[in-house]
């Protein structure tokens, strides 16, 4: 499975927030877009279900323009995900539906390593949450710095957000410029080429599984639509 723009593969998953009452959690529920790494929906309750998240889904699908049949979400094999409240949603919106492999742990990488990169900031607080509004507004800040600020290494080194947005083509062809420019003026300075800024076009959701049939993206998500 793989996307060649945005809008076309999401990942999704929820992780516990520590709150102050020992044994409750507040849950964050987050919606990926693994082409472009942006964080497309959010949101923090505090009980984990099925329908909440298909408030979460309905949102982010209005707010991106979602179409039937456009977008494949994938998760793993939680109870909200395979909730029939969930399921009914998809089914509404015309959005395909990915679970992990059973037995496989790994099989939901990119909604796992952005948690990470979440909870290993040097902002992530050192106190538990007292109040649902204080996780709410720390996840807020915290959305929009990963959006629009970090420069993310997999996406070399644009944000989110440009990259959602279909600039990142420009950004990296004026980076790949002015680089070939300062090793055209200082040769001496560089052992080798310089950094690679060619842009990454294809993103599979299982690097390790890619699909050798020589298809496109929306080939393959055509075939998987009628065989569903």
């Amino acid at each position: 499975m793989s996307a060649d723009a945005p809008n076309l593969l999401y990942s999704w998953d929820i992780t516990y927030l520590p709150t102050t009452v020992r044994g409750q959690y507040f849950y964050l529920y987050l919606f990926l877009d693994v082409f472009s790494r942006k964080i497309v929906g959010w949101q923090v309750y505090a009980e984990e279900s099925s329908a909440l998240a298909s408030e979460v889904l309905r949102d982010l699908c209005a707010r991106e323009a979602i179409q039937p049949d456009q977008v494949i979400l994938h998760s793993d094999n939680g109870g909200p995900m395979k909730g029939a409240t969930m399921l009914a949603t998809l089914q509404a919106l015309g959005v395909m539906p990915s679970l992990s492999r059973p037995g496989v742990s790994n099989d939901n990488p990119y909604s796992e390593s952005l948690f990470k990169t979440l909870k290993y900031r040097p902002a992530y607080p050192l106190k538990a949450f007292d109040t649902l509004f204080a996780a709410r507004t720390w996840v807020r800040e915290l959305v929009r710095w990963y959006n629009h600020d970090h420069r993310h290494s997999a996406i070399r080194f644009v944000t989110p957000a440009q990259r959602h947005a279909r600039l990142d083509q420009d950004i990296l062809l004026r980076r790949a410029a002015l680089y070939e420019a300062a090793r055209q003026r200082h040769p001496l300075r560089w052992k080798g080429p310089t950094r690679n800024w060619q842009r990454v076009n294809v993103v599979h959701l299982n690097p390790d599984h890619i699909d050798t049939t020589g298809l496109t993206p929306q080939q393959r998500r055509s075939q998987e639509r009628k065989a569903a």
